[in-house]
């Protein structure tokens, strides 16, 4: 996945779904950075990546879901509109 442009609206972003780190980590990270903006994410947030993150960002991003971070529904619902249906089951924790 491509890096992501530390610009004042995605520090933004970063700074609210990803509060436990610094919005610079946050945002070098995409995939762990997408999973959260895909479950924590206000429609303001999402507008903030339109033109910068595509549905095959989104896409990837599920595609490489670390677990515990998804709750059933956001899995769901970014499944349906990344088209993947039937939706995968959630990731799990290996071993456990």
């Amino acid at each position: 996945m491509k890096a992501l442009p530390l610009t004042p609206e995605l520090l933004r972003v970063a700074r609210r779904v990803v509060w436990f780190d610094q919005p610079e980590a946050a945002l070098a990270n995409p995939v762990h950075f997408l999973t959260h903006v895909m479950v924590f994410s206000t429609v303001e947030d999402l507008q903030a990546l339109r033109g910068i993150v595509d549905k095959d960002a989104y896409r990837e991003a599920l595609e490489q879901a670390p677990p515990g971070i998804f709750d059933a529904r956001s899995w769901a619902y970014w499944n349906l509109v990344c088209n993947r249906h039937p939706a995968p089951p959630l990731p799990v924790r290996a071993g456990f």
